[in-house]
């Protein structure tokens, strides 16, 4: 080939090269269009109002608030395999916070993920999720947070990811991947109590941020009922969200829909108390629903089948006291630091003491909520502004991590538990990435 067809053959090659190299460049840079206008929000009282529901529903306080720390002025630090991310200030000063945006960065920042001037978010922002919110409820969200919210000036933290993880245009080609960006449709065939439901845990709720597998990209494997994944459990910072699906052993299979309205709305019932993660959900979003919206989240979850072949065998209570079996190994510990609490039968004292047997930790093979639990304590369960006066201890300054291995281990495998056993490596490794449950909760007072 002569060097003048060589050259006109190389760039007839470039040219779709430069042109995709150019889209890509657009994809990554864009700032999507948002359906809602750029106009001043008013201040009227209902839209605030339930502007504030919504912040409710979609638990908003609980990663852009730290204890004694103005409400929405960010500064939570989380936790990623690259690096430590902080929660912004959210609150509507115009320099620190969101005073400067319109309704249409609002929305893009909210459903999309991109802040104004293109920045992309890092997924630890439920977008995924919250996508699915409807445009009113968008707006109301918008109104509440510029008219309900006090100004906090307070700068913000940087990440501490290194260059070049910390690039976001990759984000952009994720979401792309990852995400459905069309808000929630209600399904035909399905009442309205049903659909309330599945567009609170899909959307505002964001439920499958916890409660849904990632897969290596850190995705969620599904984003809604349709895929088999969707809240089916997932370990996440430490602590395995159980299914919410109907599953015997790690799931809502022994609930009734009761059951789970007085789980969201007292923080306990005769199954479990709330505890790690789900205690701050509590505390500030699930007991602050409407009766009719925690029905239709209990209505939707109950719907959900369960799957035999990954759950295993239905639990079923094998009655012993702990007593009698001194001889093995961490039963002496059980007795003498866990069945004041829990009882020797491992029953607890419902709805105060949650049981042991049966309980969700002590069936899935995840053993890292048991192990944190024990190592760290539970946060304080506040309903109605009063603290719980019972609360788990932290046990990691009087029990060694063989100690904790082996306690664990015979409460995961006694009363028919089949969690299976717990290796002092993986206490010890808890130990070290994990600290003590804060006395002071996250209580956010709203008008």
């Amino acid at each position: 080939m002569n060097n003048r067809r060589f050259a006109r053959t190389v760039g007839w090659l470039a040219l779709p090269c430069l042109v995709a190299a150019g889209l890509l460049a657009w994809y990554v840079t864009r700032e999507p269009v948002s359906p809602l206008g750029a106009e001043p929000v008013a201040a009227d009282p209902a839209l605030i109002a339930r502007g504030e529901y919504v912040a409710r529903l979609s638990d908003c306080v609980a990663c852009h608030s730290v204890p004694n720390g103005a409400p929405f002025a960010g500064g939570l630090e989380m936790a990623t395999p690259l690096g430590a991310i902080h929660a912004t200030n959210v609150t509507p000063d115009p320099e620190t916070g969101i005073g400067h945006y319109s309704l249409a960065d609002f929305d893009r920042a909210v459903r999309q993920g991109v802040a104004p001037g293109g920045r992309r978010l890092y997924p630890a922002m439920p977008y995924p999720s919250y996508a699915k919110l409807s445009d009113d409820d968008v707006r109301a969200l918008y109104a509440f947070f510029m008219k309900g919210v006090a100004p906090v000036r307070q700068a913000n933290i940087k990440s501490s990811i290194p260059w070049p993880l910390n690039m976001r245009w990759p984000i952009a080609l994720w979401n792309g991947v990852f995400t459905d960006s069309k808000p929630y449709v209600a399904k035909a065939g399905k009442d309205e109590l049903w659909n309330r439901g599945a567009y609170i845990v899909q959307g505002p709720g964001h439920c499958g941020s916890c409660h849904t597998p990632r897969g290596l990209a850190f995705n969620e494997k599904a984003l809604d009922e349709s895929g088999k994944p969707y809240l089916a459990g997932g370990l996440l910072d430490g602590w395995y969200a159980p299914s919410l699906r109907d599953d015997h052993n790690t799931g809502l299979g022994r609930w009734s829909e009761p059951e789970v309205v007085q789980f969201l709305k007292t923080g306990r019932n005769k199954h479990a108390v709330v505890y790690g993660s789900m205690t701050e959900a509590f505390n500030n979003s699930t007991q602050f629903m409407t009766d009719d919206d925690l029905a239709a989240i209990a209505r939707y979850l109950r719907s959900l089948p369960g799957d035999e072949q990954r759950d295993g065998k239905a639990w079923q209570y094998q009655a012993v006291s702990a007593a009698e079996r001194l001889d093995a190994p961490g039963a002496h510990t059980y007795v003498t630091r866990c069945a004041s609490c829990h009882g020797l039968e491992g029953k607890g004292q419902p709805d105060w003491m949650p049981p042991l047997a049966g309980a969700t930790s002590a069936l899935a093979k995840e053993n890292a909520s048991a192990i944190n639990i024990t190592l760290n304590g539970s946060q304080r369960v506040v309903a109605a502004n009063v603290a719980d006066a019972y609360r788990m201890p932290a046990f990691r300054e009087q029990l060694s991590d063989q100690e904790i291995a082996e306690v664990l281990t015979f409460v995961r495998g006694t009363w028919g538990n089949q969690g299976g056993a717990v290796d002092a490596k993986a206490v010890g490794k808890l130990r070290e990435h994990t600290g003590p449950a804060s006395s002071s909760p996250i209580i956010l007072q709203m008008r």
